[in-house]
């Protein structure tokens, strides 16, 4: 019998560039080489390229630009102090792209692809995130563990912002996420698709670590103020917490999930892989 968790955490210059963009009038801009050659090389729908001359002819952007010009992207040939303007300083290390808006995946695709990969997928569930560096966590820290999706709410928080896929670090290209309106609808669509729900949750809810995760998981994380919504948990098949010994009262969202996300991926690798340590000396 999994036993109440006794404190819990509430989870939660003067180049010529055509129709030159203001860091301002921009929201879609993603820089830095790491992230702009997962973008090159999903080849995914992009406006415009700024790109200095040494970047663009090196090795490793050279053909991904030339490919991208192609496709109808403009290129434009800038000087680092012209990217200092346009990512407000931001590390841009030479480059930086305007995407085309990001194109969610329909809730019933998302679904059925999650449960096509694996016998056992997770979906997490995001309840009003509102800041896009602790989405675009949630979104790196789900992808790398395993994960097969995320599904966000239309209204009272963030979508997927130029900053949520900076964050995530690429993640993007290669995990769906599904936007919706209703998101308790959302949640009982999973359900009728034989996902079992969990909400991190504080109060009466059970420890993380006595809960055994099988099956089809949806894992719902709370918004950073305010945690699960009533409406919300009331949804949730079951309600999980993370302990707390210390005398810090709450986690940051994106923490909270990447530890939920661990626990659930370290129990479905024991029991399909039965890792087992080698004997110390």
């Amino acid at each position: 019998m999994p036993q109440d968790a006794p404190e819990l955490t509430p989870q939660t210059a003067p180049e010529e560039v055509t129709e030159a963009v203001t860091p301002e009038e921009d929201n879609d801009l993603i820089y830095g080489k790491h992230a702009v050659l997962s973008v090159l090389e999903s080849e995914r729908p992009l406006n415009r390229i700024w790109v200095t001359s040494r970047l663009r002819h090196a090795n490793r952007f050279h053909t991904l630009l030339q490919a991208a010009k192609n496709q109808g992207t403009v290129i434009d040939e800038v000087s680092m102090s012209r990217l200092d303007y346009l990512t407000n300083r931001g590390v841009h290390q030479g480059i930086a792209v305007q995407t085309a808006p990001y194109e969610y995946m329909e809730l019933p695709d998302l679904i059925e692809q999650a449960k096509a990969k694996t016998e056992s997928p997770v979906v997490v569930i995001a309840d009003g995130i509102t800041d896009p560096h602790n989405l675009g966590a949630i979104i790196r820290t789900a992808e790398a563990i395993g994960a097969q999706g995320m599904i966000i709410p239309q209204r009272r928080a963030v979508g997927v912002t130029s900053t949520v896929m900076k964050v995530a670090a690429g993640a993007l290209e290669h995990f769906p996420v599904a936007r919706v309106v209703n998101l308790s609808r959302a949640m009982e669509e999973l359900k009728e698709a034989g996902f079992w729900i969990y909400g991190t949750a504080a109060g009466t809810s059970k420890a993380l670590h006595n809960i055994k995760f099988e099956g089809a998981i949806g894992l719902v994380i709370g918004s950073e103020g305010q945690g699960l919504s009533l409406l919300t948990q009331k949804h949730c098949d079951e309600l999980v917490a993370i302990p707390m010994t210390g005398k810090t009262p709450s986690l940051n969202a994106s923490v909270a999930a990447a530890i939920a996300l661990y626990e659930v991926y370290r129990q479905k690798l024991v029991r399909q892989v039965q890792i087992t340590l080698p004997d110390t000396p």
